[in-house]
């Protein structure tokens, strides 16, 4: 094999996170040593730093880090007294973590259809998903939208929903951190929106992390309580049942450094799925943005023919070229979440694109030969 053969063979990264740590170079360094000087690595400084960045950078009064996007999620449904006898409902076509805090609480998820275009929470399912959960005997509660691969879900839709049908709404916004709806940020859309910083997230930090962003005070007070274990005047003064979830100083610096290139990232995820859309769209359904919505990609996810996509992806991997599927079981087909309530009508496109989705490498140090060359691996084994 000469060397260009060779350099086409080369395995290229799904994620690839070292191109940004080369990237912020000496300034990660130095955050961390800040850390390690002064040795708050509990709630020092740079976490309350950190909050106030993430609040401003979304346009939301307040921002509580946590430990992870996980914790974020049952932060607020525990503030919120959501436990057995309550219904929650989320979409299907999720990550196990959306249901996962509603049942460590007791309270029972109700699972949703999603939008084929948008891979998003269907409202018009959500209606149905209430009746269902009214059925089964059960309050309905809180509705955790998902904005599923970076895309805000139909907040408009949902909101009235929502509200019609009082339901506390919960924004997982663990992919799409960054994007915006209709000229707003995603942190501003719902009540409280929870947000992961995992390390392969848009805006990920060096471990787990998470945080909650709302404009309630009083949901502020009871998530900084929760947080350390439900306390009150001090650590010794417990007044709720709460857990260990602090986001680490050393994470919190780490934040702060990669919140000051995040707009510059997301520009240049908009401009990669730009070029693969362009690339792929006669061949295979790409996804979309509506219009007054922005994107962060955390995954580029294409839908194919059934029954082709395997193939397709063993074509890609041959050639050095990493692939994903999310999710290749939606949540109520995982036999964890098998005896919770589907939406009576059933969710006929939650099953279908878990047949059909897949997604191709995407980050925002995606360059154009590196693309190009997977546009070219993609088309090549979907002609063949």
């Amino acid at each position: 094999m000469n060397h260009s053969a060779r350099a086409l063979a080369d395995p290229i990264p799904f994620i690839d996170v070292a191109a940004q740590r080369r990237r912020l170079g000496r300034a990660i360094d130095d955050a961390i040593a800040r850390v390690t000087t002064h040795c708050q690595f509990l709630q020092g400084p740079e976490v309350a730093a950190f909050e106030a960045d993430l609040a401003a950078f979304c346009g939301a009064h307040y921002a509580v880090g946590c430990a992870s996007g996980t914790d974020a999620l049952l932060l607020v449904l525990m503030a919120k007294g959501i436990g057995p006898g309550d219904a929650v409902i989320c979409p299907a076509f999720t990550f196990c973590a959306t249901a996962e805090v509603v049942v460590l609480l007791g309270a029972t998820p109700v699972f949703a259809d999603v939008d084929a275009a948008t891979f998003n929470i269907d409202s018009k399912s959500v209606l149905r998903a209430v009746a269902t959960a009214k059925r089964h005997g059960l309050k309905p509660k809180v509705l955790i939208t998902v904005d599923l691969f970076g895309l805000p879900a139909d907040y408009d839709a949902l909101l009235e929903v929502a509200t019609a049908e009082g339901l506390f709404v919960l924004d997982d916004t663990a992919q799409a951190l960054g994007a915006t709806y209709k000229g707003r940020k995603l942190g501003t859309l719902a009540p409280a929106t929870a947000t992961s910083f995992f390390p392969a997230k848009p805006l990920g930090c060096y471990g787990d992390g998470g945080a909650v962003i709302t404009d309630d005070p009083g949901l502020v007070e009871i998530l900084k309580s929760l947080r350390v274990h439900g306390q009150g005047a001090d650590k010794y003064d417990n007044v709720r049942i709460g857990l260990t979830s602090r986001l680490d100083t050393i994470q919190a610096a780490v934040l702060i450094e990669k919140l000051k290139i995040f707009p510059d990232e997301i520009a240049a995820r908009e401009q990669s799925a730009q070029r693969y859309a362009e690339g792929l769209k006669d061949v295979a359904i790409v996804p979309i943005v509506p219009e007054g919505l922005t994107s962060v990609w955390a995954q580029y996810t294409i839908r194919l023919a059934p029954g082709v996509r395997d193939g397709v992806a063993a074509k890609l991997k041959a050639q050095g070229i990493p692939t994903g599927i999310y999710y290749p079981k939606p949540l109520h087909r995982l036999e964890a979440y098998r005896r919770f309530p589907v939406v009576d009508n059933g969710i006929p496109v939650t099953d279908q694109l878990a047949e059909e989705v897949l997604s191709l490498p995407m980050h925002a140090y995606l360059d154009t030969a590196t693309q190009d060359r997977v546009i070219k691996a993609v088309r090549g084994a979907l002609e063949a």
